[in-house]
């Protein structure tokens, strides 16, 4: 019993202990940390300012720029994720908004649900807001070009080592001729040992 007893203590200070190992460290958000060797915000975020600098220096705005004398619209659509692991890319989408702002060259619309919601807003103020203050309609911003792509990726591995490979394509699209006026994209290799 006194045997029994003491193994019990002991483990139970052993779990006790293990508890108490866990340690929480606040780390700079532009410092990157990869764990797992799966994507992840450093990726998104390096990525996404790789290929916004791509995008920029493209022949496509300095020819937009020379015919209209204004910054080109742009509207980010939608990135599939085609990865074989779960990818917000959202948090990607995010990352080249707001490259595209920082930059300054480009002017950027809302698109999607985002677009959805200011467009019910705008009604909601026909009806409830003040006629001086109510935003009208057909005043939108309309993009001259769409940015699309996808994120993909390749596994291979063998016993205790693994690479995981990441490919992210982009494309932007004159809006009005459909006229492609750019791709790029961004490889990614991690190698993982175990």
């Amino acid at each position: 019993m006194k045997i029994y007893s003491l193994v019990t203590v002991l483990f139970l200070g052993l779990m006790l202990q293990g508890c108490f190992s866990h340690k929480v460290e606040r780390v700079g958000t532009e410092e990157n940390i990869d764990l797992s060797g799966r994507w992840n915000d450093s990726d998104s975020r390096m990525t996404a300012e790789a290929m916004v600098d791509q995008i920029l220096g493209g022949t496509w705005i300095s020819n937009h720029s020379g015919d209209t004398g204004k910054k080109p619209v742009v509207i980010v659509g939608l990135v599939y994720n085609k990865s074989h692991e779960h990818i917000d890319a959202e948090t990607f989408i995010k990352d080249v908004e707001r490259a595209f702002i920082n930059s300054g060259r480009v002017r950027l619309v809302q698109a999607g649900d985002k677009r959805e919601e200011l467009r019910r807003e705008r009604a909601a103020q026909q009806e409830f807001a003040s006629k001086e203050t109510a935003k009208k309609w057909g005043q939108e911003l309309g993009a001259d070009y769409m940015l699309n792509g996808d994120i993909n990726s390749i596994v291979d591995s063998y016993k205790k080592e693994k690479v995981n490979y990441y490919q992210v394509n982009l494309e932007l699209t004159d809006l009005e001729t459909s006229e492609v006026v750019w791709i790029g994209d961004k490889k990614i290799r991690k190698y993982i040992r175990n």
